[in-house]
């Protein structure tokens, strides 16, 4: 079963120019924004609209951040932080942590260019409902 979400894109695999894939968050409640998941590798369509929106940016919430290259593994992805001023639509699987966050990487759909980031649902949003 698979759904649309809206999310900020906060980093990239790659260069911002030509990024990989993208790594998304959502605010929470308190407006920091949380990781809260990664897209599948991007078509070089898609890379490339991706590139000519996206700027690189030293000041951000996610400095000092690792980020693991998957669930369960040790090894850490190599990023570059984003302006997170860009909102896309993705499509996820309903696969995801306590906290919310995506378990596996999703697939990149559109840019959402008529949505500001304060459009975007906080990531509590997105938590499973307690059982």
């Amino acid at each position: 079963m698979r759904d649309t979400l809206e999310m900020i894109v906060g980093a990239v695999t790659g260069a911002p120019h030509r990024p990989r894939t993208l790594l998304l968050g959502r605010h929470d409640f308190d407006g920091r924004l949380q990781y809260a998941g990664r897209t599948s590798a991007l078509p070089g369509v898609q890379a490339q609209i991706m590139g000519g929106l996206l700027r690189p940016v030293a000041d951000h919430p996610w400095a000092g951040w690792s980020f693991s290259a998957g669930w369960g593994s040790r090894e850490k992805l190599q990023v570059s932080l984003v302006v997170p001023e860009t909102v896309v639509e993705i499509s996820v699987d309903v696969s995801r942590d306590a906290r919310g966050r995506l378990r596996h990487p999703v697939r990149f759909v559109r840019v959402r260019a008529d949505m500001a980031v304060e459009d975007v649902p906080p990531l509590d949003a997105l938590r499973r409902p307690a059982t």
